[in-house]
């Protein structure tokens, strides 16, 4: 802990006491006023200290910042993709926070899994340049068919008429999920995305722990958790419909839609896979950079 910083766990009632108990008496509203003056405000603990560290961090962000520079003066997207954290469905499941209403909206006092009738995976394509984004709902597990088929679905829907003059697609990802650097299978399936799409895909990591820096986690997730705050998902189409309503005063917007394929998990690149794949390696951390392009038919 940053020795700083200075709280304190102690209503202002409760501090009212204290202070009386060593002979000095204040009432709630004088307390409330030296709390101000002292710079004591009320505030939540935010998940920003990594919890480890990764030695390209460096090197990686430059790339980063460098390849967004290069990608805004083109005619070529850049996307920011996640799935965000998985959501039950169904079983009237109690839910965070709060909306006006005539009287309480009231759920299950459990909130076991087992009540849900689904559990679905929001995966969120953000279009950086547009400040769009897009939410493919899977209902089956999370995997890199699935995430490529997101994807498919964003470019043929979407992205091929924003960008009609695109000759390839920038993506930034985390290191980890089915979307890791580390797996063989995420980069075969995206290997045939991009021959189907006939556009190559220049991949880029964010480096191991820095998740949060991806611009989808604070541009868009925050603002879906909150249309999904203290509404009812008792079906699919509820939660796709909040999802939708998703919008900011500075003019981002939201599309959803649902996949209902069903996707084998434990999926495992075939041995030759490289073969198969056309693939050019960055210069700099190459295992974090990397574009995919389509196969020549022939």
């Amino acid at each position: 802990m940053n020795a700083d910083i200075r709280w304190v766990k102690l209503s202002r009632s409760e501090i009212s006491e204290k202070m009386g108990s060593l002979g000095v008496k204040v009432s709630r509203k004088i307390v409330k006023k030296l709390l101000k003056l002292h710079k004591f405000v009320k505030r939540k603990m935010q998940r920003k200290k990594s919890t480890g560290k990764s030695a390209d961090r460096e090197q990686q962000f430059k790339n980063i910042i460098s390849e967004k520079e290069n990608f805004m003066n083109s005619d070529n997207p850049i996307i920011s993709v996640d799935t965000k954290k998985k959501e039950q469905v169904g079983g009237n499941l109690h839910r965070d926070g709060s909306v006006y209403c005539t009287q309480a909206i009231e759920a299950s006092d459990h909130d076991y899994s087992h009540l849900a009738d689904l559990k679905i995976a929001p995966h969120g394509i953000y279009d950086v340049k547009q400040n769009k984004a897009y939410i493919n709902i899977g209902v089956s597990a999370e995997t890199a068919e699935f995430i490529c088929d997101s994807l498919k679905s964003w470019w043929l829907n979407n992205g091929k008429n924003d960008y009609p003059k695109a000759n390839e697609i920038l993506m930034f990802c985390d290191s980890g999920g089915a979307n890791s650097y580390r797996h063989n299978i995420f980069k075969a399936e995206v290997q045939n995305l991009v021959n189907e799409i006939n556009v190559p895909i220049k991949i880029v990591h964010y480096p191991p722990y820095t998740s949060k820096w991806n611009p989808i986690e604070h541009r868009v997730f925050p603002h879906i958790t909150r249309a999904l705050e203290g509404v009812p998902l008792n079906t699919l189409d509820e939660a796709k419909n909040r999802i939708g309503s998703a919008k900011t005063k500075t003019g981002l917007t939201v599309a959803a839609d649902i996949i209902q394929k069903t996707y084998a998990t434990g999926k495992k690149a075939a041995k030759d896979f490289l073969q198969n794949l056309k693939i050019k390696f960055g210069d700099s951390v190459p295992k974090l950079n990397y574009t995919i392009s389509p196969m020549e038919v022939g």
